[in-house]
Formats: structure tokens, C-alpha cells, sequence
């Protein structure tokens, strides 16, 4: 049982620690930048809320983008970037680099038209990475106050769970240590008897 409580315990702080890390980091960089979007030593993920990038990347994703330099972008490139008070990920189609302007002409893998507004370099969030299929809705999830319920009562109660065994682990030692006691008399009486 102890064996078991301490493999339990080691995957709960190799699955809690790391997710605990990331949000502090945010949480400073936050903090320390409140006119920015909070990364992760630049990275930085964003949860997709429309089809507009199907079939490569579709509505409730999880995007993870890396900070660039804009003018390392090329046409092709999926970026993350700024749009008033949203953030879209769509793919650079062309780019504009005049004296007056620089930015991207963007466009959704699924639209049938260009996006109207050139993406200005300062607006670029970052270049896309990776996708994790789904995690944005789960993550969108978390944020409810349903969510948030559950997301603290599954780790609260699997530590009920193992404090309640540990506890009924030890009582049942208890339980044996004075049975070996009360067997340990019976026999010293027995032998007493004897004589």
C-alpha cells in the first residue's frame, strides 16, 4: 500500500509541479508586462475559436507559437498575431514592406477571401509551432465556474482517497501489532498453565 501511495504521490507532483511552474512564469510575465500577452520564455498559447485554419488546425486547438522577429517570416508561415482585442492565427499570403508600412497580408486556410487589414509587424504574436487537437476546448473549460469546481475536486479528493487508505493502513497494522500481542499472552498464559 505504501508502495502504491508513493507511485500515486510521484505522478500527481510530476503532473502538478510543471503545470504549477508554467502559470507562475505566466503570471509574473503578466505582471512585469500588463500591455503584452503573458508567455512562457516565449512561447505562448492561444486556444482557436473558429474553423477559419481547417484542416490544419481547427476550432477548439490549443496553438503554441514562438516569439520571432517579424521580418524572419516568410509567405507561408502560420502566425499568431493581434487584431484589436483578440488574437488570430491565420497564414502570411503576402508580405508588405514599404517605407510608410510593413506588415503581412494574412489569410485563413478555410476563407474564401483574404483577411481586410494588414497584420503590422508589431502586432505579431509569434510564429505558429504545434497544435494539441482539442486542448483548447478543455482549457476553455477549466475557466468556467464548473470547471474550476471539478478541476479542484478531482486532485482534492484523489488526496482523500489516499489519505483515508494510509489511514486504514495503519489501523490495520495496529490492528496486527495487537494481535501478535494478545496471541503473545495467550501463549505465555498457556505456558504458565502448563507448569
Amino acid at each position: 500500500m505504501d508502495k502504491f501511495k508513493k507511485i500515486v504521490s510521484i505522478i500527481i507532483l510530476i503532473i502538478i509541479l510543471p503545470i504549477l511552474f508554467v502559470n507562475v512564469v505566466i503570471l509574473v510575465d503578466s505582471v512585469v508586462n500588463p500591455n503584452e500577452i503573458p508567455g512562457f520564455f516565449g512561447y505562448k498559447p492561444f486556444i482557436v475559436l473558429s474553423g477559419s485554419m481547417k484542416p490544419e488546425i481547427n476550432s477548439g486547438d490549443l496553438v503554441l507559437t514562438k516569439e520571432i522577429e517579424p521580418e524572419k517570416l516568410e509567405k507561408g508561415d502560420i502566425i499568431s498575431f493581434r487584431e484589436g482585442e483578440i488574437v488570430v492565427t491565420h497564414r502570411i499570403v503576402d508580405i508588405v514592406d514599404e517605407k510608410d508600412e510593413k506588415g503581412f497580408i494574412t489569410k485563413g486556410d478555410n476563407n474564401e477571401s483574404k483577411d481586410l487589414k494588414i497584420v503590422p509587424f508589431e502586432n505579431v504574436e509569434g510564429i505558429y509551432l504545434n497544435k494539441i487537437s482539442g486542448l483548447g476546448n478543455v482549457a476553455m473549460f477549466i475557466q468556467t465556474p464548473t470547471g474550476i469546481i471539478i478541476s479542484l475536486s478531482i486532485p482534492l479528493a484523489i488526496l482523500i482517497c489516499i489519505n483515508l487508505m494510509q489511514a486504514n493502513s495503519n489501523r490495520l497494522d495496529e490492528d496486527k501489532e495487537r494481535m501478535k500481542e494478545e496471541i503473545e499472552k495467550l501463549k505465555q498464559e498457556n505456558e504458565q498453565l502448563k507448569k
